[in-house]
């Protein structure tokens, strides 16, 4: 199945354009089956088969985190460790009562909404984290709230009331130095999400949830990492310690006109980095380059691949970049942390894996795109897999 393609649905270059970071977006029926990316069977499976720690699976009652001890008890094992047992009749009455489920990251747990994230990453070069929420009743988990972070929603079964108020302060941070004042008594906007509806929301804007429908509500938040110019300036100072002045101590106890001469120095560097119309672009690409979010095991090919041509891999990361060398001719590969010098025989193979993340290829059909062979094929993959940036998926011996 392939992954579902969140950015065609939202609106490409249109909406990267025009929407991004400044309203909201609402597209019904956008999704036609929903319940291909995730399912109740799958959430009771998740709960059932995976020792969830909170609060990375919680409980959320009136904007508070409900005790775990309401629905689970402790167990301790014979190496002195203690985990949490979940109890369905208590997480059933705990919902019953009005409590909201939520399991983070949610893509990192089930692979169909893991690829739905890793196309979201590519399309708009940053990370992204999925949560997952259920409802039962109209009473909100979480009240009248704003996020650090813009998010796509996706409504995958029965019904949910958004209430939109609007920002009151412009891209708020988790860290910041004020607090965006109270939103209006009234919102500016009511939604009824249904399945298959697709909502985005910019960072800031104000809003409550309700499955205030009379009936249940599931639905995935796409969470996606902010990239402002507070992160800029830090990698820039980090990147100019190359320089003596951004290295030595500052003159706390010279004169005002020493102290004015060292800021001087100080101003010209970060001036001149600032003037370097690529900047944005670099640091981007340091971003992209050093990705780790989804690093995944290989086993059994723990000492790389054999010639086989049905063996299929795939990229961990969607954020690849591939530029070419500065050496004359050849090419750089950059992911996960790592960076590889090719010759430019290799480019279509890495081509090929860029444009299939976050789905798989066979090492046959890579061998055909190069024109060179699986022995070579397996050589470069496995050189790419002992760098993190390939797994291997969907193939059994």
């Amino acid at each position: 199945m392939s992954p579902l393609n969140l950015a065609a649905h939202l609106g490409q270059d249109e909406f990267l354009a025009q929407v991004l970071h400044r309203h909201h977006r609402h597209v019904p029926g956008a999704i036609k089956v929903p319940t291909d990316l995730i399912t109740w069977d799958d959430v009771n499976t998740i709960l059932s088969t995976h020792r969830l720690e909170p609060p990375r699976f919680r409980l959320s009652v009136d904007g508070e985190m409900l005790p775990a001890h309401h629905y689970t008890a402790p167990v301790a094992t014979r190496r002195h460790t203690v985990w949490q047992r979940l109890h369905p009749v208590e997480l059933h009455t705990c919902l019953t009562e009005g409590a909201s489920l939520v399991i983070d990251a949610v893509d990192e747990l089930h692979p169909p909404v893991g690829r739905a994230a890793m196309g979201l990453e590519r399309w708009l070069r940053t990370g992204v984290q999925t949560n997952l929420y259920a409802s039962w009743t109209p009473r909100e988990g979480f009240g009248v709230h704003w996020d650090d972070h813009d998010v796509v929603v996706i409504q995958i079964d029965g019904s949910k009331r958004w209430k939109l108020y609007g920002p009151t302060r412009t891209a708020p941070m988790y860290k910041d130095t004020d607090e965006p004042e109270p939103p209006p008594e009234e919102p500016v906007e009511e939604l009824v999400l249904r399945p298959g509806d697709l909502l985005y929301l910019p960072r800031g804007w104000w809003h409550s949830v309700a499955a205030s429908e009379g009936e249940h509500s599931l639905h995935l938040t796409f969470g996606i990492q902010t990239t402002t110019g507070a992160q800029l300036l830090s990698w820039l100072a980090d990147d100019l310690r190359r320089y003596d002045v951004l290295r030595e101590d500052l003159p706390v106890h010279g004169s005002a006109a020493q102290q004015a001469a060292y800021l001087d120095r100080l101003r010209e560097e970060f001036a001149s980095a600032l003037g370097d119309p690529t900047l944005i672009d670099r640091y981007t690409a340091m971003r992209d380059g050093t990705d780790l979010t989804r690093l995944r095991p290989a086993l059994p090919h723990i000492t790389g691949l054999s010639a086989d041509p049905d063996v299929h891999v795939r990229l961990t990361t969607a954020r690849a970049r591939l530029v070419p060398s500065g050496t004359g001719g050849g090419v750089v590969f950059r992911a996960c942390d790592n960076e590889w010098e090719m010759a430019e025989e290799a480019r279509p193979l890495l081509q090929r894996l860029m444009s299939a993340a976050p789905s798989t290829v066979s090492i046959g059909e890579l061998a055909a795109v190069a024109e060179i062979s699986v022995s070579e094929v397996a050589a470069v993959v496995s050189e790419l897999m002992n760098g993190q940036a390939i797994t291997v998926e969907g193939h059994e011996r």
